[in-house]
């Protein structure tokens, strides 16, 4: 089964976080949520969301890809994570994919593994991904996938990313059997 492993913090963009996980799931994706600390966590909007674990429990478990969340303050939170960062590598290194919507493509940027590719983010955001990635490709397109790497805007792409994320683990059919079941 492909597993995915969403890490996500205080200040997380709720709409991203639930397509996210929700989408996937729908496909029959196994997706662990992991909070970097105990307890529950506030998104940005002041809803509570429980994860299924604390990030430290699942670090040494193996992941098909990982997908960072947007909003504030998780984004700089994830970026500043040496946990994360080291979980993101390590997938890199094993030439799995990773994923970030929002502020979170800073992260990824951050942790040097955009490169020169094609990669986008909440349009504030493009400056600061520019300067942690200067080789990578800026590009304004609601969701930007090239090759290990798949971005996108921000809350009202949210739904396309986690489509896009299902093409990529499971298929284009599996993709467009979700986005007929949702009416996207």
């Amino acid at each position: 089964m492909v597993r995915v492993l969403v890490p996500f913090a205080e200040g997380v963009e709720e709409i991203e976080f639930t397509a996210i996980v929700d989408i996937l799931k729908r496909a029959g994706i196994d997706v662990t949520t992991a909070s970097l600390g105990p307890g529950a966590v506030t998104g940005r909007s002041n809803i509570t969301i429980d994860a299924d674990v604390e990030l430290d429990d699942v670090l040494d478990e193996e992941w098909d890809m990982i997908v960072l969340p947007g909003g504030m303050p998780n984004a700089d939170l994830l970026r500043h994570d040496e946990r994360v960062k080291e979980a993101v590598q390590r997938l890199r290194r094993r030439d799995k994919p990773v994923a970030a919507i929002c502020a979170a493509p800073t992260a990824l940027a951050a942790y040097g593994v955009i490169g020169e590719s094609r990669v986008t983010s909440y349009p504030a955001m493009q400056g600061k991904v520019q300067e942690l990635a200067p080789d990578a490709v800026y590009v304004d397109d609601a969701v930007v996938e090239d090759g290990f790497l798949v971005t996108s805007r921000g809350a009202g792409t949210a739904v396309e990313f986690a489509l896009r994320l299902v093409a990529k683990l499971c298929g284009e059919a599996k993709s467009e059997e979700i986005r007929a079941s949702i009416v996207a």
